[in-house]
């Protein structure tokens, strides 16, 4: 047993070392990154992309996201709230990996329980006993101090426990598969949209309306995007962007709005008539008395 005993040490010293070395990778290799907003952005699927994480994406939604992480990081928010905000806003499909629960908990919980098994193994083999060193043989010979069955089988059912729990756990956190649903891109950029409206981020906020226009052509996205224009000093793209409302409904109500405020830039010929006529069709309108007001009526 003497000669063994140096093998038994370091067979069961890897053991434990491969254990501990598991659950600190598994806890810290979330957020271990010297840039918070890089390790989140990595662990969100991009709306827009087929299996590419926002970190990585070039798409405009990736970008817009990255902005909002970079602002909330910039606000002191920890990567667990921001991954919050997203998911409360998206939904558990905005996350590249699911959360760490079911039989993802294996590869926290198994790693310790082999810990724990693993050093009661070696406290049992290693640790002298007394009985060991005052019984002896009736031939006088050594005593055979083999370690007790117990320990050994706790400690292999650890080790096929902990291969098992890898091979388990590794399924349910490997990359999402392509049949996974990823959440809405339309819905993703409206919503984008309107916190970067928010935050006064006019041209951001259009970009988005522009890409939710390229997946669901609407009316209601159209006027979004046109007030989102004007609101950026873009008057141009405001008056072309109303105009295609109207065509379509002559009297749009926000449409003949937007439309006439673009005018006091680029036509303000044209911009009084247009507002009147605004008026005349939505007298009631919440920017009614505003208009008048500028219209001097």
């Amino acid at each position: 047993m003497t000669r063994r005993r140096p093998l038994l040490v370091l067979a069961l010293g890897t053991l434990l070392a491969l254990a501990l070395t598991g659950l600190i990778r598994s806890a810290d290799s979330a957020d271990n990154n010297s840039d918070p907003a890089a390790t989140v952005a990595a662990g969100l699927r991009c709306p827009a992309c087929q299996g590419e994480s926002v970190a990585d994406s070039r798409s405009p939604i990736a970008e817009s996201m990255r902005q909002v992480i970079t602002d909330q990081v910039a606000q002191g928010r920890r990567p667990e709230e921001i991954r919050r905000w997203f998911v409360d806003r998206y939904g558990e499909e905005v996350l590249a990996q699911p959360p760490v629960w079911g039989p993802a908990l294996l590869l926290w919980v198994v790693p310790a329980v082999a810990l724990l098994g693993a050093g009661y193994a070696a406290r049992r083999t290693l640790q002298p006993r007394r009985r060991d060193r005052d019984r002896r043989p009736p031939d006088g010979g050594a005593r055979d101090r083999r370690p007790p069955r117990s320990a050994w089988l706790f400690t292999g059912a650890g080790l096929v426990a902990l291969v098992a729990s890898v091979a388990v756990a590794a399924d349910q956190l490997a990359p999402p598969a392509p049949q996974r649903v990823a959440a809405d891109p339309t819905t993703v950029a409206l919503r984008l949209a309107h916190d970067l409206e928010g935050q006064q981020r006019y041209d951001a906020a259009a970009q988005m309306y522009r890409e939710a226009l390229r997946e669901r052509p609407d009316e209601a996205v159209q006027l979004r995007l046109a007030f989102a224009l004007l609101r950026s000093a873009d008057a141009t793209g405001a008056e072309g962007t109303a105009r295609e409302v109207l065509r379509h409904s002559p009297d749009s109500p926000d449409g003949l709005l937007v439309l006439g405020l673009a005018q006091r830039t680029t036509r303000p010929a044209d911009a009084t008539k247009t507002l009147r006529r605004f008026l005349a069709v939505a007298p009631a309108h919440p920017a009614a008395a505003e208009i008048r007001r500028i219209l001097g009526s």
